[in-house]
């Protein structure tokens, strides 16, 4: 063979070896594990790759049945290896507290995550943390007392100041501040639970379900060493907090037409010594995707002469929270269609006066079930009632209180069945399906108030509170 020839076939071997590299080298990179409601599409898109960059790189990986813990190797990422796992930031977490418990590098986390600023450590946001397999976390945390050197906290601690420093991420052995939520190596300090940031007279304290979403029914429970009292704030409500198995429980639910956001979450404890731990993050509130509707009604139900007393009310009914819960698990179905529903909560309305040009808007604040007049209402748990009469916009209308702020409403009946006073059990009939009050036909309106606010009685139908 010619050398011209030789010379061309090996200039052009080098060529196509070229071009492939990358291609093999796209099958290289951190894996990243498949969580519940992933598609490629998002999956691309929070690593600011294209579908085909990821389809490229996970040639055996079939895009039309992606499954949850599948593991996908993410390209583009140099000097990233081992597994991506995603958390979900709990109360408490901070990025400082995150970087000492996890032990990863600031620069991958905001690299990882597209973090500009600690405060974007949203609760309720997923964030990606790369995992070795020989990495070390740390879970014993503890907060120095004042004036403490770290000598002296290292010594409490049985570790040495250089050890503290390194793992905490200090600029030195003199870099301790007073008050700082500081890991120990050797477990000495408490454990943190998922409250990771939380000063340590907080054993522990969470939120959820999270992501939180409009008409969500929030569960915050808190403990405290010594079992010292809570108070707390969600958005601009002050929560009320009950004992229960050595937590401190508070449920509050978030109106259906508080617009998506951050809003801040902040609790306080006072310590035997009469000190005040306290702590305050922002919290992701998210849309709850709700429905729209117009509906023409008596323009009597619709007067804010009559509509805003009667809203009063029924407020001042539902606001207080008698300490004993009278519930264990789950409420059941008022209806005797249990499954069967004419319109659901959250849907945003706008009611127009027949005849008239007078409107009003707002939103449907229960769950309708379908069925016809006459039909039996049981009660969705225990309770006792706390109001049966005829209103103008809710009809004969029937409130339970179950206790810890939490009551069922049952609106437009056709009969009511019990009286104020009454304990009513579980199952029990309460009344009769009806077409009185602000309604276009006979049905059930239910609906679940949770701290002074409606929430979706759908969810607690298919979910324990607590």
């Amino acid at each position: 063979m010619p050398k011209r020839l030789i010379r061309f076939f090996l200039a052009a071997l080098f060529v196509f070896i070229s071009a492939v590299r990358p291609v093999a080298a796209q099958t290289e990179g951190p894996v990243y594990i498949v969580q519940p409601g992933d598609t490629l599409f998002a999956i691309a898109g929070r690593f600011n790759l294209s579908v085909n960059d990821l389809i490229e790189a996970n040639p055996s990986v079939d895009p039309s049945s992606l499954a949850v813990g599948q593991e996908l190797v993410i390209p583009g990422l140099e000097g990233l290896t081992g597994k991506l796992e995603t958390e979900v930031v709990t109360f408490g977490d901070s990025l400082r507290s995150l970087l000492r418990r996890t032990q990863v590098s600031s620069d991958n986390l905001r690299r990882l995550n597209r973090l500009i600023s600690p405060s974007e450590l949203y609760v309720g946001i997923n964030l990606i943390l790369p995992v070795q397999e020989d990495q070390t976390s740390f879970s014993s945390r503890f907060t120095p007392a004042p004036s403490e050197s770290l000598f002296e906290t290292a010594i409490k601690q049985g570790s040495d100041s250089w050890s503290l420093s390194s793992i905490n991420k200090l600029d030195g052995t003199w870099a301790a501040l007073p008050g700082d939520v500081l890991y120990s190596p050797n477990g000495n300090g408490q454990p943190s639970s998922n409250a990771s940031g939380l000063p340590s007279g907080f054993l522990s304290a969470s939120i959820s379900p999270l992501p939180i979403q409009q008409g969500s029914t929030e569960v915050v429970r808190v403990r405290t060493a010594g079992d010292t009292p809570v108070s707390a704030i969600f958005v601009d409500k002050p929560l009320e907090f009950f004992n229960e198995n050595g937590d401190q429980i508070a449920l509050q639910g978030v109106h259906a037409l508080l617009e998506p956001g951050l809003y801040p979450l902040s609790i306080q404890t006072i310590l035997p010594d009469g000190n005040v731990q306290s702590f305050e993050q922002m919290v992701v509130v998210t849309s709850g995707n709700y429905f729209e509707e117009e509906l023409v009604v008596d323009p009597a139900t619709i007067d804010p002469l009559v509509t805003e007393p009667e809203n009063i009310t029924i407020l001042s009914l539902v606001s207080p929270s008698t300490p004993v819960r009278n519930w264990n698990g789950q409420f059941t179905a008022p209806a005797v269609y249990s499954n069967q529903f004419t319109s659901f909560y959250g849907t945003r309305r706008i009611y127009h006066g027949s005849g008239t040009d007078q409107t009003i808007q707002g939103f449907h604040s229960g769950l309708d079930f379908s069925g016809g007049e006459g039909l039996q209402i049981f009660a969705p748990a225990p309770g006792r009632v706390v109001f049966a009469a005829p209103l103008t916009v809710r009809g004969n209308a029937t409130i339970i209180d179950h206790g810890w702020g939490v009551y069922s409403g049952f609106w437009h009946q056709s009969e009511i069945l019990v009286s104020v006073g009454d304990f009513v059990e579980q199952g029990q009939v309460i009344g009769l399906v009806g077409g009185t009050g602000r309604v276009t036909g006979a049905h059930l309106h239910w609906e679940v108030w949770v701290n002074g606010v409606q929430v979706n009685p759908l969810e607690w139908l298919n979910q324990t509170y607590p």
